[in-house]
């Protein structure tokens, strides 16, 4: 217990958190949650945060045995997570789409579209597992437990942010996370290649 404690470093909290709010993007979903809201369904702020923060942490702690059902490394797969963080970057900064928007889902609007998949969707699970490859548990943990506090004032007070940060604010966050999780995927990416190509060469 007191080594899990000692792995705690605010530098990797801080890296977690970034990529984690900016794969969630609570800045980014609201526009969806005031439409979900507009339609005259409820979205229970409380119970969405439970939800996807327990989604998110089973996925994060079986992730690795469902990996091995594949035989698939954690190292193969942050290359292929640091990929897709790229082109969520790329989605960001350069405000195309490429992967299919699924905020329109019909159903239980707390459950469906906001618990799966805008906040606990295969990008959160993807990240989850490649920050795994990077950085102590204790600390992705306290950057996904950030997380979900932003998401839950979000959801509670999504009208009154977006006012305060305006369509202006908005658009700047979004950039400027979306080139900050283009860094993070390189780096995430150049890190676990070389691991590969040293395992694969023998070195």
């Amino acid at each position: 217990m007191v080594d899990f404690f000692s792995t705690f470093d605010w530098l990797q909290v801080l890296s977690a958190f970034i990529v984690l709010f900016a794969i969630i993007d609570p800045v980014g979903t609201m526009p969806t949650i005031v439409g979900i809201r507009e339609s005259g369904r409820r979205i229970d702020a409380g119970k969405a945060v439970f939800y996807s923060f327990s989604l998110m942490t089973l996925f994060f702690f079986v992730g690795d045995s469902l990996l091995a059902l594949f035989a698939v490394d954690i190292n193969s797969f942050a290359v292929a997570g640091a990929l897709i963080l790229f082109l969520v970057g790329l989605e960001m900064v350069l405000g195309i789409e490429v992967f299919k928007d699924m905020g329109q889902l019909a159903g239980n609007a707390t459950y469906l579209p906001v618990v799966f998949p805008l906040l606990a969707g295969p990008g959160s699970f993807t990240t989850l597992l490649s920050l795994k490859a990077e950085y102590a548990t204790l600390n992705i943990f306290i950057g996904l437990l950030l997380n979900s506090a932003i998401v839950f004032l979000m959801l509670k007070f999504t009208t009154r942010a977006q006012k305060v940060l305006g369509d202006g604010g908005v658009y700047f966050m979004k950039k400027f996370f979306g080139v900050i999780l283009l860094a993070i995927s390189v780096k995430l990416f150049t890190s676990n290649i070389s691991y590969l190509i040293n395992a694969v060469s023998g070195n």
